[in-house]
């Protein structure tokens, strides 16, 4: 349920999240379009009917996602380099195990980025200002290209540090699958044996105005060691969402989707 506000109503996801969620589409469209890039900022300003500086934000925090990079040319997407369609929910993205994928999905895809974090992010991982970490993604898409679902895992830096198998991926420029096998047996060894918080939210976007009303829906992982020592953050969404059903059991490793 949505988190309530001091006076009882539910609390409003900030502007620039909300434009970052409906940029994520438009990233998904364009991924693998050679040359595509994203409208400029006085472009989105006016299309979200707000200032530069709110873009801005939504455009850093989709970047410190690994979803885009900025430079002399403008704003492009970062395509998703690996294909993972043999990995399994659990192993990929931790906060959710899966019967079996949705009827006409494509194979899902796993990628990795050593990158900075959104202010949020970087908070939650007690971060310094500029100090970069391992970032997680698995994405599920729809045979026609909707994205389904995508997973983002936020790792401590100072476990990355600490841990041979992550800190090997901060060094890669190319990423195949067979590298990407001790980062998912590492998250699904550190599931079995930490303390695991999960949050549901739902959301309903009426903004802008000449949007239709759309509704997302997102799960918020924190992954903790025996310590209490916050070891990874995952968020995972459903875009497209229309029924979801969650079921919580102990004697798995999160939630089951169907």
């Amino acid at each position: 349920m949505p988190s309530p506000s001091r006076g009882g109503a539910p609390a409003a996801m900030p502007k620039y999240q909300r434009i970052a969620a409906a940029l994520r589409h438009e990233i998904d469209r364009t991924a693998q379009t050679p040359g595509a890039r994203l409208p400029s900022e006085r472009s989105l300003a006016a299309r979200y009917q707000v200032n530069r500086q709110t873009i801005r934000a939504a455009l850093q925090r989709l970047r410190a996602d690994g979803l885009i990079v900025t430079g002399r040319r403008g704003t492009r997407p970062v395509a998703a380099p690996v294909s993972a369609a043999a990995l399994p929910v659990s192993a990929a993205a931790p906060p959710v195990s899966a019967a079996a994928p949705p009827a006409g999905s494509a194979p899902a895809r796993c990628w990795v980025a050593f990158v900075s974090l959104a202010p949020t992010h970087a908070a939650l991982l007690g971060m310094k200002g500029g100090e970069r970490t391992l970032v997680h993604h698995r994405r599920e898409r729809h045979s026609a290209g909707e994205t389904l679902q995508h997973a983002v895992t936020y790792l401590s830096p100072v476990v990355v540090a600490a841990t041979p198998e992550l800190s090997a991926l901060c060094h890669l420029t190319a990423v195949r699958d067979e590298d990407l096998g001790p980062l998912h047996r590492w998250l699904d060894r550190a599931t079995a044996t930490g303390r695991v918080a999960e949050t549901i939210t739902m959301t309903r976007t009426t903004h802008p105005p000449t949007s239709s009303a759309a509704c997302g829906l997102s799960v918020r992982r924190t992954l903790h060691d025996g310590s209490g020592r916050l070891l990874a953050v995952t968020d995972l969404s459903f875009p497209t969402w229309d029924r979801l059903t969650f079921h919580r059991d102990r004697a798995a490793g999160g939630f089951r989707v169907s």
